[in-house]
Protein backbone atom coordinates (compact mmCIF):
# COMPACT_ATOMS: atom_id res chain seq x y z
CA UNK A 1 0.00 0.00 0.00
CA UNK A 2 2.81 2.45 0.93
CA UNK A 3 4.38 1.64 -2.69
CA UNK A 4 1.21 2.53 -4.07
CA UNK A 5 0.27 5.76 -2.26
CA UNK A 6 4.20 7.01 -3.21
CA UNK A 7 3.37 5.90 -7.17
CA UNK A 8 0.30 8.51 -6.94
CA UNK A 9 2.23 11.21 -5.48
CA UNK A 10 4.66 10.68 -8.18
CA UNK A 11 2.21 10.55 -10.73
CA UNK A 12 0.31 13.67 -8.91
CA UNK A 13 4.01 15.31 -9.79
CA UNK A 14 4.04 14.47 -13.36
CA UNK A 15 0.27 15.61 -14.12
CA UNK A 16 1.16 18.64 -12.13
CA UNK A 17 3.95 19.38 -14.41
CA UNK A 18 2.20 18.53 -17.97
CA UNK A 19 3.65 15.64 -18.42
CA UNK A 20 0.46 13.22 -18.82
CA UNK A 21 0.01 13.97 -22.21
CA UNK A 22 3.89 13.67 -23.43
CA UNK A 23 5.39 10.73 -21.45
CA UNK A 24 4.49 7.03 -20.68
CA UNK A 25 5.83 6.01 -17.27
CA UNK A 26 8.13 3.59 -17.90
CA UNK A 27 9.89 2.14 -14.86
CA UNK A 28 13.01 4.43 -15.72
CA UNK A 29 11.03 7.37 -15.97
CA UNK A 30 8.89 6.76 -12.51
CA UNK A 31 12.34 5.66 -11.02
CA UNK A 32 13.61 9.35 -12.44
CA UNK A 33 10.18 11.18 -10.81
CA UNK A 34 11.26 9.48 -7.61
CA UNK A 35 14.77 10.77 -7.36
CA UNK A 36 13.06 14.08 -8.18
CA UNK A 37 10.06 13.89 -5.61
CA UNK A 38 12.85 13.19 -3.17
CA UNK A 39 14.56 16.42 -3.87
CA UNK A 40 11.56 18.70 -4.58
CA UNK A 41 9.98 17.69 -1.57
CA UNK A 42 13.16 17.42 1.04
CA UNK A 43 12.47 13.81 2.28
CA UNK A 44 15.98 12.59 2.07
CA UNK A 45 19.12 14.04 0.51
CA UNK A 46 20.21 11.97 -2.63
CA UNK A 47 24.04 11.33 -2.89
CA UNK A 48 23.28 10.27 -6.72
CA UNK A 49 22.94 12.90 -8.60
CA UNK A 50 21.09 12.39 -12.61
CA UNK A 51 22.90 14.23 -15.47
CA UNK A 52 21.84 13.86 -18.99
CA UNK A 53 23.41 15.07 -22.32
CA UNK A 54 22.95 14.97 -25.93
CA UNK A 55 25.64 12.83 -27.59
CA UNK A 56 26.99 9.23 -26.61
CA UNK A 57 29.38 8.77 -24.06
CA UNK A 58 32.31 8.93 -26.20
CA UNK A 59 32.01 12.03 -27.89
CA UNK A 60 32.32 15.73 -26.67
CA UNK A 61 29.61 16.09 -24.50
CA UNK A 62 30.02 12.23 -22.83
CA UNK A 63 33.54 13.07 -22.07
CA UNK A 64 32.65 16.30 -20.51
CA UNK A 65 30.35 14.91 -18.00
CA UNK A 66 32.85 11.52 -17.65
CA UNK A 67 34.99 14.26 -16.22
CA UNK A 68 32.62 16.34 -14.08
CA UNK A 69 31.23 12.63 -12.45
CA UNK A 70 35.19 12.06 -11.71
CA UNK A 71 35.59 15.16 -9.94
CA UNK A 72 32.83 15.13 -8.30
CA UNK A 73 33.09 11.68 -7.01
CA UNK A 74 36.48 12.29 -6.09
CA UNK A 75 35.49 15.09 -3.88
CA UNK A 76 32.55 14.15 -2.47
CA UNK A 77 30.44 11.62 -1.35
CA UNK A 78 28.12 11.94 -4.40
CA UNK A 79 27.53 9.56 -7.14
CA UNK A 80 26.58 10.54 -10.62
CA UNK A 81 24.50 8.96 -13.05
CA UNK A 82 25.24 9.47 -16.69
CA UNK A 83 22.40 9.50 -19.16
CA UNK A 84 23.78 9.58 -23.30
CA UNK A 85 21.81 10.83 -25.70
CA UNK A 86 18.26 8.45 -26.37
CA UNK A 87 18.27 6.73 -22.71
CA UNK A 88 15.76 9.23 -21.70
CA UNK A 89 14.52 10.59 -24.91
CA UNK A 90 15.17 13.52 -27.31
CA UNK A 91 16.53 17.27 -26.01
CA UNK A 92 13.19 18.31 -25.31
CA UNK A 93 12.67 15.72 -23.30
CA UNK A 94 15.75 15.99 -20.82
CA UNK A 95 15.15 19.60 -20.96
CA UNK A 96 11.68 19.53 -19.16
CA UNK A 97 12.92 16.49 -16.59
CA UNK A 98 15.87 18.81 -16.27
CA UNK A 99 13.39 21.98 -15.30
CA UNK A 100 11.30 19.49 -13.00
CA UNK A 101 13.68 18.30 -10.71
CA UNK A 102 13.72 14.81 -12.21
CA UNK A 103 17.52 15.11 -13.31
CA UNK A 104 20.10 17.14 -11.35
CA UNK A 105 22.29 18.36 -14.31
CA UNK A 106 21.80 18.42 -18.48
CA UNK A 107 23.62 19.51 -21.25
CA UNK A 108 21.95 21.08 -23.92
CA UNK A 109 22.74 23.21 -26.82
CA UNK A 110 21.34 26.84 -26.98
CA UNK A 111 20.36 25.74 -30.52
CA UNK A 112 17.64 23.96 -28.44
CA UNK A 113 17.57 25.93 -25.54
CA UNK A 114 16.70 28.98 -27.69
CA UNK A 115 12.89 28.05 -27.34
CA UNK A 116 13.48 28.47 -23.72
CA UNK A 117 16.27 31.44 -23.92
CA UNK A 118 15.73 33.30 -27.65
CA UNK A 119 18.70 35.11 -26.82
CA UNK A 120 21.05 31.87 -26.86
CA UNK A 121 20.29 31.60 -30.37
CA UNK A 122 23.35 34.14 -30.61
CA UNK A 123 25.59 31.62 -30.72
CA UNK A 124 23.88 30.57 -34.59
CA UNK A 125 24.89 34.54 -35.78
CA UNK A 126 27.39 33.37 -38.80
CA UNK A 127 30.64 34.02 -38.40
CA UNK A 128 30.41 35.74 -34.67
CA UNK A 129 32.88 33.46 -32.73
CA UNK A 130 36.20 32.93 -33.51
CA UNK A 131 38.23 30.11 -35.42
CA UNK A 132 41.12 30.36 -33.67
CA UNK A 133 40.93 27.39 -30.85
CA UNK A 134 43.31 29.52 -27.96
CA UNK A 135 41.03 32.57 -28.46
CA UNK A 136 37.64 30.55 -28.84
CA UNK A 137 38.52 28.72 -25.65
CA UNK A 138 39.89 31.87 -23.99
CA UNK A 139 36.81 33.71 -24.60
CA UNK A 140 34.20 30.98 -23.06
CA UNK A 141 36.56 31.08 -20.26
CA UNK A 142 36.18 34.93 -19.75
CA UNK A 143 33.11 36.21 -21.59
CA UNK A 144 30.95 38.69 -19.11
CA UNK A 145 27.96 37.43 -21.49
CA UNK A 146 28.14 33.65 -20.52
CA UNK A 147 29.83 33.91 -16.99
CA UNK A 148 27.41 36.58 -15.83
CA UNK A 149 24.67 37.97 -17.80
CA UNK A 150 23.63 34.42 -19.00
CA UNK A 151 22.96 33.32 -15.60
CA UNK A 152 20.15 35.35 -15.18
CA UNK A 153 18.32 34.17 -18.28
CA UNK A 154 18.62 30.83 -17.60
CA UNK A 155 17.54 31.36 -13.93
CA UNK A 156 13.98 32.76 -14.87
CA UNK A 157 13.70 28.83 -16.21
CA UNK A 158 14.90 27.21 -13.68
CA UNK A 159 18.26 26.50 -14.28
CA UNK A 160 21.64 27.36 -12.84
CA UNK A 161 24.06 27.55 -15.99
CA UNK A 162 27.43 26.09 -15.06
CA UNK A 163 29.47 26.51 -18.12
CA UNK A 164 29.44 26.78 -21.90
CA UNK A 165 31.98 25.48 -24.71
CA UNK A 166 32.82 24.65 -27.83
CA UNK A 167 32.10 21.11 -29.56
CA UNK A 168 33.75 22.19 -32.72
CA UNK A 169 34.09 23.73 -36.40
CA UNK A 170 30.21 23.11 -37.71
CA UNK A 171 30.76 21.63 -41.34
CA UNK A 172 28.07 21.21 -43.82
CA UNK A 173 27.65 17.93 -45.56
CA UNK A 174 25.44 18.16 -48.84
CA UNK A 175 24.71 15.37 -51.80
CA UNK A 176 26.35 18.25 -54.56
CA UNK A 177 29.27 20.72 -53.77
CA UNK A 178 28.61 24.10 -51.94
CA UNK A 179 31.13 26.81 -52.91
CA UNK A 180 28.59 29.77 -52.95
CA UNK A 181 24.99 30.23 -51.38
CA UNK A 182 24.09 29.79 -54.97
CA UNK A 183 24.94 26.18 -54.72
CA UNK A 184 22.35 25.76 -51.91
CA UNK A 185 19.10 26.90 -53.65
CA UNK A 186 16.47 24.27 -53.50
CA UNK A 187 18.31 22.51 -50.98
CA UNK A 188 16.39 21.09 -48.10
CA UNK A 189 18.80 21.56 -45.04
CA UNK A 190 17.75 19.86 -41.77
CA UNK A 191 18.08 22.11 -38.43
CA UNK A 192 17.66 22.41 -35.04
CA UNK A 193 13.86 23.67 -33.97
CA UNK A 194 15.58 27.51 -33.82
CA UNK A 195 14.08 30.33 -35.11
CA UNK A 196 17.63 31.70 -35.54
CA UNK A 197 19.25 28.64 -37.52
CA UNK A 198 16.16 28.94 -40.19
CA UNK A 199 17.25 32.19 -40.68
CA UNK A 200 20.55 31.59 -41.59
CA UNK A 201 20.13 28.52 -44.03
CA UNK A 202 17.48 31.19 -45.77
CA UNK A 203 20.00 33.94 -45.78
CA UNK A 204 22.18 30.94 -47.56
CA UNK A 205 19.80 29.88 -50.03
CA UNK A 206 18.85 27.14 -48.67
CA UNK A 207 15.01 25.68 -47.38
CA UNK A 208 15.61 25.06 -43.81
CA UNK A 209 14.06 21.85 -41.95
CA UNK A 210 13.57 21.59 -38.86
CA UNK A 211 13.48 17.64 -38.31
CA UNK A 212 14.32 15.59 -34.40
CA UNK A 213 17.90 14.33 -34.84
CA UNK A 214 17.25 10.39 -35.13
CA UNK A 215 15.32 11.22 -38.30
CA UNK A 216 18.43 12.82 -39.48
CA UNK A 217 19.79 9.90 -41.20
CA UNK A 218 17.30 7.92 -42.33
CA UNK A 219 15.67 11.73 -44.53
CA UNK A 220 18.97 12.24 -45.79
CA UNK A 221 19.02 8.45 -46.96
CA UNK A 222 15.89 8.63 -49.08
CA UNK A 223 16.46 12.46 -49.96
CA UNK A 224 13.96 13.49 -47.75
CA UNK A 225 16.16 15.89 -46.90
CA UNK A 226 20.01 16.91 -48.73
CA UNK A 227 22.38 18.42 -45.78
CA UNK A 228 22.20 19.02 -42.43
CA UNK A 229 25.21 20.52 -39.87
CA UNK A 230 27.32 19.65 -37.29
CA UNK A 231 30.80 19.36 -36.08
CA UNK A 232 33.38 16.54 -37.63
CA UNK A 233 33.37 14.19 -34.77
CA UNK A 234 29.87 14.23 -35.01
CA UNK A 235 29.84 13.18 -38.81
CA UNK A 236 32.26 10.87 -37.83
CA UNK A 237 30.12 9.25 -34.60
CA UNK A 238 26.98 9.36 -36.12
CA UNK A 239 28.17 7.79 -39.26
CA UNK A 240 26.25 11.21 -41.48
CA UNK A 241 29.33 10.93 -44.22
CA UNK A 242 27.75 7.45 -45.25
CA UNK A 243 24.40 9.31 -46.85
CA UNK A 244 26.04 12.50 -47.79
CA UNK A 245 28.98 13.30 -50.45
CA UNK A 246 30.72 16.21 -49.91
CA UNK A 247 31.62 17.84 -46.48
CA UNK A 248 32.22 21.96 -46.93
CA UNK A 249 33.90 23.92 -43.75
CA UNK A 250 32.57 27.72 -44.55
CA UNK A 251 34.14 28.77 -41.02
CA UNK A 252 30.52 30.20 -40.03
CA UNK A 253 29.77 29.04 -36.96
CA UNK A 254 31.40 26.54 -33.74
CA UNK A 255 29.06 24.35 -32.17
CA UNK A 256 28.44 25.47 -28.26
CA UNK A 257 26.95 23.71 -25.94
CA UNK A 258 25.49 24.66 -22.36
CA UNK A 259 26.01 22.48 -18.99
CA UNK A 260 23.04 23.35 -16.45
CA UNK A 261 21.44 22.47 -12.82
CA UNK A 262 17.67 22.40 -11.84
CA UNK A 263 17.93 25.72 -10.06
CA UNK A 264 16.32 24.45 -7.07
CA UNK A 265 18.22 21.35 -6.37
CA UNK A 266 21.93 24.01 -6.67
CA UNK A 267 20.27 26.46 -4.27
CA UNK A 268 19.40 23.74 -1.83
CA UNK A 269 23.13 22.77 -1.53
CA UNK A 270 25.72 23.17 1.22
CA UNK A 271 28.48 25.42 0.07
CA UNK A 272 30.86 23.28 0.45
CA UNK A 273 28.71 21.00 -2.64
CA UNK A 274 28.48 23.87 -4.41
CA UNK A 275 31.93 24.55 -4.47
CA UNK A 276 32.53 21.02 -5.73
CA UNK A 277 29.85 21.15 -8.22
CA UNK A 278 31.68 24.73 -9.63
CA UNK A 279 34.99 23.10 -9.31
CA UNK A 280 34.33 19.99 -11.36
CA UNK A 281 32.07 22.34 -13.72
CA UNK A 282 35.46 24.38 -14.37
CA UNK A 283 37.95 20.81 -14.32
CA UNK A 284 35.81 19.42 -17.30
CA UNK A 285 35.75 22.64 -19.23
CA UNK A 286 39.74 22.58 -19.17
CA UNK A 287 39.68 19.01 -19.70
CA UNK A 288 37.75 19.00 -23.07
CA UNK A 289 39.13 22.30 -24.75
CA UNK A 290 42.51 20.03 -24.32
CA UNK A 291 40.75 16.70 -25.56
CA UNK A 292 39.39 18.65 -28.89
CA UNK A 293 43.11 19.47 -29.98
CA UNK A 294 43.20 17.66 -33.01
CA UNK A 295 39.87 16.07 -33.22
CA UNK A 296 38.32 17.73 -36.05
CA UNK A 297 41.58 16.09 -37.89
CA UNK A 298 41.38 12.98 -36.66
CA UNK A 299 37.42 12.88 -37.02
CA UNK A 300 37.84 14.06 -41.08
CA UNK A 301 40.50 11.09 -41.03
CA UNK A 302 38.30 8.48 -39.83
CA UNK A 303 35.63 9.87 -42.12
CA UNK A 304 38.12 9.71 -45.47
CA UNK A 305 39.54 6.10 -44.34
CA UNK A 306 35.75 5.01 -44.53
CA UNK A 307 35.06 6.75 -47.21
CA UNK A 308 37.97 7.81 -49.87
CA UNK A 309 35.68 8.98 -52.51
CA UNK A 310 34.05 11.28 -50.05
CA UNK A 311 34.34 15.26 -51.41
CA UNK A 312 36.05 17.42 -48.97
CA UNK A 313 35.83 21.51 -49.48
CA UNK A 314 37.35 24.03 -46.54
CA UNK A 315 35.86 27.46 -48.69
CA UNK A 316 38.60 30.11 -49.41
CA UNK A 317 37.96 33.72 -47.47
CA UNK A 318 37.05 34.98 -51.21
CA UNK A 319 34.22 32.10 -51.44
CA UNK A 320 33.20 32.61 -47.93
CA UNK A 321 32.99 36.65 -48.35
CA UNK A 322 28.92 35.81 -49.27
CA UNK A 323 28.34 34.18 -46.75
CA UNK A 324 29.64 36.59 -44.20
CA UNK A 325 27.40 39.05 -46.24
CA UNK A 326 24.16 37.28 -45.56
CA UNK A 327 25.72 36.70 -41.79
CA UNK A 328 24.77 40.36 -41.62
CA UNK A 329 21.08 40.37 -41.75
CA UNK A 330 20.78 37.02 -39.86
CA UNK A 331 22.07 39.35 -37.08
CA UNK A 332 19.32 41.78 -38.06
CA UNK A 333 16.40 38.92 -37.62
CA UNK A 334 17.91 38.12 -33.92
CA UNK A 335 17.56 41.50 -32.60
CA UNK A 336 14.27 41.54 -34.26
CA UNK A 337 13.81 38.27 -32.61
CA UNK A 338 14.97 38.79 -28.93
CA UNK A 339 14.51 42.86 -28.68
CA UNK A 340 16.88 45.12 -26.41
CA UNK A 341 17.41 41.87 -24.09
CA UNK A 342 18.88 39.88 -27.24
CA UNK A 343 20.94 43.27 -28.18
CA UNK A 344 22.56 43.92 -24.72
CA UNK A 345 23.74 40.05 -25.02
CA UNK A 346 25.38 40.52 -28.73
CA UNK A 347 27.01 44.00 -27.79
CA UNK A 348 28.52 42.36 -24.74
CA UNK A 349 29.17 39.04 -26.22
CA UNK A 350 31.02 41.62 -29.05
CA UNK A 351 32.85 43.71 -26.46
CA UNK A 352 34.67 40.01 -24.92
CA UNK A 353 35.37 38.69 -28.54
CA UNK A 354 37.28 41.91 -28.62
CA UNK A 355 38.93 41.90 -25.38
CA UNK A 356 40.15 38.21 -26.33
CA UNK A 357 41.21 38.65 -30.29
CA UNK A 358 42.46 42.29 -29.94
CA UNK A 359 44.97 40.10 -27.48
Amino acid sequence: MALMALFRSINKQLQAEGFQMKKKLTPTYIAGALAGLVLSTGVAHADTWRYAFEEALTDVQGVYATKFKEEIEKNSDHEVELFPYGTLGESADIMEQAQAGILQFVDQSPGFTGALIPEAQVFFVPYLLPTEPEQLNEFFRTSKAINEDFKGLYAEQGLELLKMFPEGEVAMTTQEPVKKPADLNGVKFRVMTNPLLVETYKAFGATPTPLPWGEVYGGLQTNIIQGQENPAFWIESTKMYEVTDVITFAGHSNFTTAVMANKEFYDGLSDADKKVVQDASAAAFEYIVDYQKGLTEESMAKIEKAKPEMTVNVLTEEERAPFKAAAAEVEKKFIEMTGDSGKAILDQLKADLKAVTDK
